[in-house]
């Protein structure tokens, strides 16, 4: 496990400051969590995961420190904010692992962007 602090932020992507962590060094994983859940969601599996990859855990829409705004809460305005967030982060192409609501968002994003996605689990 890595002792390093991870970098974190705000992405402004299509009017809401989506809050995002990234842990660790190497190829590009994006965790997306379930319905109600944040980052902390992940627990050691972050850690862990980090030891060998970059992980990038975000926040979704009225979930943890991203803020609510006022615009309909779907699947695919999620869809899209995170396309937006890998777009404003630099990630050409990640692995992406989503639980629940975030698995539905990970199908989402492979449908819509495929072009972003190298592998998907869909939890």
């Amino acid at each position: 496990m890595t002792d390093t602090a991870p970098q974190t932020g705000y992405a402004p992507v299509n009017g809401l400051q989506m809050y995002y962590e990234i842990h660790g060094a190497g190829e590009p994983l994006l965790l997306l969590h379930g319905a109600y859940g944040t980052i902390d969601l992940w627990g050691s599996v972050l850690s862990s995961l980090a030891e060998h990859r970059r992980v990038i855990a975000v926040e979704q829409q009225a979930h943890g420190h991203t803020a609510d705004i006022d615009r309909p809460l779907s699947y695919e305005q999620m869809t899209e904010d995170t396309a937006a967030l890998l777009r404003d982060l630099g990630i050409e192409k990640a692995d992406i692992f989503g639980y629940r609501m975030g698995g539905n968002i990970g199908l989402q994003l492979a449908m819509r962007h495929p072009n972003l996605v190298r592998k998907l689990v869909a939890v």
